[in-house]
């Protein structure tokens, strides 16, 4: 019995929209101190960059999901690199705004 080689790929893109999801939900999270009455601009600023580092995720999950449509589907050595330091800098973010 020989594996479809699609299935893979089709189970990475839906995981990437999975992760394109939670990170929707924690950029939100991240934002959400700036609509508080008297929210200085540091919280602004913390929020417009939860708000900049999201809309980069949802640019590479698209990216590599439109990779994975490709026959033979493309490696993405250099999306899941730059996801990942994304993703610090979304723990960063959080850290700051935890401490103001």
């Amino acid at each position: 019995m020989n594996p479809d080689p699609g299935a893979s790929a089709e189970r990475t893109r839906l995981a990437w929209r999975r992760t394109g999801l939670s990170a929707t939900a924690v950029a939100l999270l991240a934002a959400r101190p700036a609509f508080v009455p008297g929210a200085g601009v540091w919280t602004f600023l913390v929020a417009a960059g939860a708000m900049a580092g999201w809309a980069a995720l949802i640019g590479l999950a698209y990216r590599r999901a439109r990779g994975l449509n490709a026959w033979p589907p493309r490696p993405g050595q250099r999306t899941i690199t730059a996801y990942a330091a994304l993703t610090v800098g979304f723990t960063i973010l959080g850290t700051v705004l935890v401490t103001l």
